[in-house]
This record gives C-alpha cells, structure tokens and sequence, in this order.
C-alpha cells in the first residue's frame, strides 16, 4: 500500500533489525520450544514441568534481555537458574549453552536476505537502525554477521536517543552525507521505526508487520506495507551507483555517555522484547 509515495530521489535505506532483517520473536520461541523437547527426551523432565519453565525463562528474557550491571552470559545463565528452580537449577550451565546455540541458529540471516542486502547494497547507501541494550544487540550483529553489509551502524544502547527521536536518523544521515528526504526506513515497529521516521521528515516509511499486527486509523501512518522485506526492491526505483567511497560508521564510541535505565525500565522499547 502506497500513501505518500516519495521514493525517485532515494538513495539511502535504513533498515531495522529485531523482527524485521532476523526473526526475533519467533526464533526465540522456537529455540526454547526445541529446548522443552530437549528437556522431556534428555533429561526425563514432565512435559508441563519443561514447557513451564521455557515460558518462564522466555517472559524473563524478553522483560529484559540485558542487565547493565552484569555480563550477557552471567544475566542469561542466572535467568535459566530461576526458571529452573531448585530442583532443575543444576542443569542451568548446560541449559544457558543449549539454548544460546539454538537461539542463533533460528536467527540466522536466511539466503534470500543476503540476496536482498547485497544487491541493495550494489546502489544504494545502507544503514542499520536497532533499538536495544548495547551489549545484546552487538551480541546479535556480530554473531549474525550483519554488520557487513551497512554502511553505518546505530545501537540505541550506546547512545543518547532511542527511535522514535529523529536525532538517531539525522545522527545516521549526517555520518553518510545525506539528506532526510533521500532516505527511507524500513521497519516492523509503527511506534518506533515508522513513527520516528515520520518525525525526522524521511522521504518514506516501509512497515513490515508482524504476522498478527493490523494498521490502526489512529497509528503512525507508513508511506508503504509490504508482508516481507524481500519485496522491498518492488518499491524502489532505478537509482544510480552511489559513491565507491563508503566509510564504515558505528556508534559504540559513544559508550559510556548513555545513562543507562533502571533494571525496572530496562526493556524500553528494546528489540529483544519485541
């Protein structure tokens, strides 16, 4: 669907990651669902007993995928020792490396999205826009290995501004030379990716929903929805090679000036928790 189309002068494409370049939500469900398997025909564990605690860890994990004052391995391993409880917690360590390997194997970019990133990539100028704790969203980008394939690289964890705030794409726009009405965001989220790039006068926005999200009158209007990224190209038009110069920008440097939330709060508007 087309509202507002804008997109003959773009030459630059931020993408979202969680839910919308890998299959967050769903690649953690399936991983703990496969656990729950692993937990009933390994270790000998009643079925609702595992399925109990899959869904307990899982409501933890995504309330808060990172805990500032800790380590990932030592925040994930502590939130597979409660859910185990006492009886199980002795097969925490073991559990926390099961799951984690599981997890990143659902994750993975599929072929089609490297086809995708790569022939974008071959004319237009790309950027990666991902909300979230610093520590859990780089986890993810360097293990999937994306970070290849954008030019510029923003994680709200190192920064002062989360999307919605326009800061965060004029911040991505100035590091690549570029205008706001040459961009286009392409997210899953209304109230963040489609929303914030509204707010920042981007020259379009792409929402690709979830399989169960509807689009409300009263919702930040996308320019465009189409049901999986891949049909992004069908909405671009021929654009010219952009510059062989690309420096590669990241914002980890800005690490150590974000006041980190309360471990209460500590899920705003986190992309693990999508």
């Amino acid at each position: 669907m087309a509202t507002r189309p804008r997109t003959s002068s773009i030459s630059t494409i931020f993408f979202d990651l969680d839910n919308t370049l890998i299959p967050t939500r769903k690649a953690d469900k399936l991983a703990c669902n496969k656990l729950s398997e692993i937990l009933r025909e390994k270790c000998a564990m009643p079925s609702e007993t595992a399925t109990s605690i899959c869904n307990s860890f899982l409501r933890a994990f995504r309330k808060c995928p990172d805990n500032p004052s800790m380590d990932l391995d030592t925040w994930r391993h502590l939130l597979w020792t409660q859910a185990l409880g006492d009886q199980y917690r002795n097969l925490a360590g073991e559990i926390y490396r099961k799951w984690l390997h599981l997890r990143y194997a659902y994750l993975a970019l599929t072929p089609e999205i490297k086809v995708l990133l790569n022939r974008l990539h071959e004319n237009y100028l790309l950027g990666l826009i991902t909300n979230g704790p610093s520590n859990a969203q780089w986890e993810k980008i360097n293990r999937l290995d994306v970070q290849h394939y954008f030019d510029v690289t923003l994680v709200s964890g190192d920064l002062p501004w989360e999307k919605p705030h326009s800061r965060i794409f004029h911040e991505a726009c100035q590091y690549l030379g570029v205008e706001p009405h040459q961009c286009i965001m392409v997210g899953d989220k209304l109230e963040t990716d489609i929303l914030g790039g509204i707010q920042a006068k981007l020259g379009g926005t792409v929402w690709v929903p979830l399989s169960n999200a509807e689009l409300d009158v009263n919702d930040p209007q996308p320019d465009f929805i189409i049901q999986d990224v891949t049909n992004l190209p069908g909405l671009l038009p021929n654009s010219p090679k952009v510059p062989v110069f690309r420096r590669k920008i990241d914002f980890k440097v800005y690490k150590g000036l974000v006041s980190l939330p309360d471990l209460d709060d500590c899920n705003s508007n986190s992309s693990d928790g999508s």
